[in-house]
């Protein structure tokens, strides 16, 4: 990984630690089903209309808007509304590492080094032991919402596997005209959802009762968590294997524990932040040792003369 490509991972990380709290203050006003509509209309309609479809078969952008748009977030609000905290929801969503490794070893041939998985089973530990640490008051996770969102995380990763084979088939597309337009697939299975789920009048009704924060939530899940931060993350799974980037995923808890500590009030116990050191332990293991690799090849690469070509 280059500079550029850290750059595009901690822009990624920040957008998606505060993601959770946005989800939840929108659905404070909205329903899942609603809430998902107006996210992706947001993030499509006033855009197809300028930006070209993506150079590629629509069977991969169909795929994606439905995996990543209805699958991923369908389930995530569902949970987050049945008893997710926001903080929990940051920490068991990076169980979508977990699932891609595992599908990406096994359709893709993709090669795992050890040092990977090593890292990813100790992150394991430090998610299970967040996960099974009560939190304090009201702010605890119902096994609904537990359940729901880990639901959420295996189509993030089958979202992550379509994303590669959509790069294996077009080398080189644009990302963001690809966000765009399969952004418009999960738009009329969300709007009938939520007409099944709430029934016009309550539709309309939650539109017409929106407020700032509902509408802020809408723009920045729109704007910034699904145009911007899936296009850099689509760019990195373009480049890179998905065993390498999707690990610094497990970053985004550290945000998302942070940010609802501070705008939700939601208190981790001293299980929970030991469990988000140990998922930083595994992460360091996990991309150290690549690293510290590269950093020696380096170092003792031997050159070779300009005089007599000998290797010095």
């Amino acid at each position: 990984m280059n500079a550029s490509d850290r750059l595009r991972v901690a822009a990624v990380i920040i957008i998606w630690g505060l993601n959770f709290v946005v989800m939840k203050l929108g659905l404070q006003t909205l329903s899942p089903m609603v809430m998902g509509a107006l996210r992706f209309m947001a993030a499509s309609l006033p855009f197809v209309l300028f930006i070209r479809p993506p150079a590629m078969p629509w069977r991969y952008v169909v795929a994606y808007g439905l995996a990543q748009g209805l699958g991923q977030f369908g389930l995530l609000f569902l949970g987050l509304q049945m008893g997710m905290t926001a903080g929990m929801a940051s920490v068991v969503m990076q169980t979508q590492a977990f699932f891609t490794l595992i599908l990406a070893a096994s359709v893709l041939h993709e090669r795992v080094r050890t040092a990977q998985w090593l890292g990813l089973l100790l992150t394991f530990a430090g998610l299970v032991i967040i996960a099974l640490a009560r939190g304090q008051d009201a702010q605890q996770m119902t096994l609904a919402g537990f359940s729901l969102t880990l639901g959420a995380a295996l189509m993030w990763a089958v979202s992550n596997l379509i994303t590669r084979h959509a790069a294996q088939a077009s080398p080189g597309y644009a990302p963001f005209p690809f966000i765009v337009w399969s952004s418009l697939v999960p738009i009329l299975p969300f709007t009938a959802l939520a007409i099944w789920q709430d029934g016009w009048d309550g539709v309309t009704g939650q539109i017409s009762a929106m407020n700032g924060t509902a509408w802020f939530a809408i723009g920045y899940l729109a704007l910034l968590a699904t145009l911007l931060a899936y296009s850099l993350w689509t760019q990195l799974l373009q480049r890179l294997p998905a065993a390498t980037v999707t690990p610094f995923s497990l970053l985004v808890p550290v945000i998302g524990l942070l940010a609802a500590l501070i705008v939700l009030d939601e208190h981790p116990t001293g299980f929970q932040w030991l469990g988000a050191a140990i998922v930083l332990c595994g992460m360091l293991i996990n991309q150290g040792i690549g690293l510290l690799s590269k950093l020696r090849t380096s170092i003792f690469q031997p050159t070779k003369s300009k005089k007599n070509g000998v290797k010095l």
